[in-house]
């Protein structure tokens, strides 16, 4: 398994909780899994873990030739290699001819910009729309929501080789649900950087204080960018009702979803939308934007939460649900029903049988039922 993090780093996000639960998972089954991310300040080169070996090597950038140096040198004895692209992948199969199969969270056109310079994001863009097609043009593909199959697709992948696997959902780890304070709360949950917007649920929070004088907002979450938010919560002049709480336990997580009114998710763009579910599982609605990918997913629409159109949109529908009640009790019943139907025991039986049958030469629809 070849990617960026793994679920111990400290920038770790949903695609390192997406990789986390799964391998272990197979190697619960019995399966050898080796685990190949980059190194963070702190971390062992090599550990096992849940049975998984781990090794650790390169650092932001340079992870990508020591995974194409491992990928190669284990190919005598790995059945199969699954490749996590996040926004660029290892090339795995340009270095083994085991099979790959390369795991797509989401497609990356509107966060190069927002993160790298014009030369760097063009760059970045060629890379994952056109180079990286080429490269997998053999690859079974795994997309964890239809939006990003779909934009799999228009990057010519062909439709036949990506199979689309939901992300599944930790157990509640506390009996709390649902109850909203007074005062009114707001979260973010989320790693704080550039393209998951949190300026947004910021500046909702500012307009919304005209209504709610009292209302707050908790960011769950670490990342380089926390310093800019700091100074736009200040320039707003909202620093005093926004709680920058870092890194949480579960338990904290959870007591912070249940107790506010609404969870909000200003991503300029997901793959699926795991903090959605995670807050459905104990009845807490969500609101998101509407073009985000896999967040109209994650979001049944009226039913789980609300999708906006735009960012006047977004502070509209916020402001729907802090001020219906009966809305909200709604929405908060129809987030647990639908939170219900996700497991990481499905989500890993589903990636081992696109793994199983791309180690045998055939796709998931041909394997033995």
């Amino acid at each position: 398994m070849l990617s960026w993090r793994d679920g111990r780093h400290p920038e770790a996000g949903g695609a390192e909780v997406f990789l986390e639960r799964v391998t272990a998972r197979f190697a619960e089954r019995g399966h050898e899994v080796t685990v190949m991310s980059a190194r963070y300040p702190g971390s062992l080169a090599e550990e096992t873990v849940d049975r998984r070996h781990l090794l650790r090597r390169g650092g932001r950038f340079t992870v990508y030739p020591q995974g194409m140096r491992v990928a190669a040198a284990g190919r005598r004895r790995y059945d199969v290699v699954m490749d996590v692209q996040n926004g660029v992948p290892f090339w795995a199969p340009l270095v083994t001819r085991v099979p790959v199969v390369n795991v797509v969270h989401h497609v990356h056109r509107e966060q190069w910009p927002e993160v790298f310079g014009p030369a760097r994001a063009r760059l970045g863009w060629w890379l994952e729309s056109a180079a990286a097609p080429l490269a997998y043009r053999s690859s079974h593909y795994i997309a964890v929501s239809t939006a990003t199959r779909d934009e799999l697709v228009g990057l010519g992948v062909g439709p036949e080789r990506v199979d689309v696997v939901l992300s599944g959902l930790d157990a509640p780890t506390s009996d709390v649900s649902y109850e909203p304070l007074d005062p009114p709360s707001m979260v973010v949950l989320g790693r704080l950087v550039p393209h998951k917007r949190v300026e947004l649920a910021l500046e909702t929070l500012a307009r919304l204080r005209a209504t709610w004088p009292d209302l707050t907002l908790t960011v769950v979450g670490q990342g380089y960018w926390l310093p800019e938010l700091q100074e736009t919560a200040a320039q707003l002049g909202v620093e005093k009702a926004v709680r920058f709480a870092g890194f949480v336990s579960d338990v904290e997580k959870a007591d912070l979803l249940a107790a506010a009114r609404v969870n909000l998710l200003p991503s300029l763009k997901e793959g699926w939308g795991l903090a959605i579910v995670e807050a459905a599982a104990l009845g807490t609605p969500s609101v998101a934007l509407r073009s985000a990918g896999g967040t109209a997913e994650s979001i049944v629409e009226g039913r789980t939460g609300l999708l906006a159109d735009d960012e006047e949109d977004f502070v509209r529908q916020v402001s729907r649900i802090l001020g219906d009640a009966d809305l909200r009790e709604r929405l908060s019943e129809g987030a647990r029903e639908h939170a219900a139907q996700f497991s990481w025991d499905r989500t890993g039986d589903e990636v081992l049988e696109v793994l199983a049958a791309a180690a045998s030469g055939r796709r998931r629809d041909q394997l033995p039922s």
